[in-house]
């Protein structure tokens, strides 16, 4: 296995211990080192499903439109003493999440691509 299928499947195995079994969907952006033909034949023989992503899409990607809003929210106005202190309020910012923005997010990434079909490809700016 490449380097980044282990660290793909050492992460998977953290956040997601015990639910390997329900399958796991993968959308991840076009990276090289995601979308390679090694990579992606090593994600199929784990039994992972890739789902497709345009190239060049942030309006596609739950991140950019669902995560980075709500954590520059949270962010606003806070200074940290240095990085680790940045890393630890994010982490915990993030754990604290509870499911449900999670699943929000992924839901509004299916009606943003149901609506990137619709508009042909075309740019999608608002949910």
């Amino acid at each position: 296995d490449s380097l980044y299928i282990q660290k793909l499947r050492e992460a998977i195995k953290i956040k997601r211990r015990g639910k390997i079994s329900k399958g796991i969907l993968l959308l991840q952006d076009n990276a090289p080192v995601h979308n390679s033909h090694v990579a992606r034949s090593e994600a199929r023989a784990c039994g992972y499903e890739i789902l497709p992503h345009p190239p060049y899409s942030p309006d596609l990607a739950p991140s950019d439109f669902h995560l980075f809003p709500a954590m520059k929210l949270f962010l606003k106005g806070k200074r940290f003493p240095d990085y680790a202190a940045l890393i630890s309020e994010v982490t915990s910012w993030l754990e604290d999440q509870p499911g449900m923005f999670y699943k929000n997010g992924l839901q509004s990434c299916i009606k943003r691509w149901e609506k990137c079909i619709t508009l042909g490809g075309s740019y999608v700016e608002k949910d």
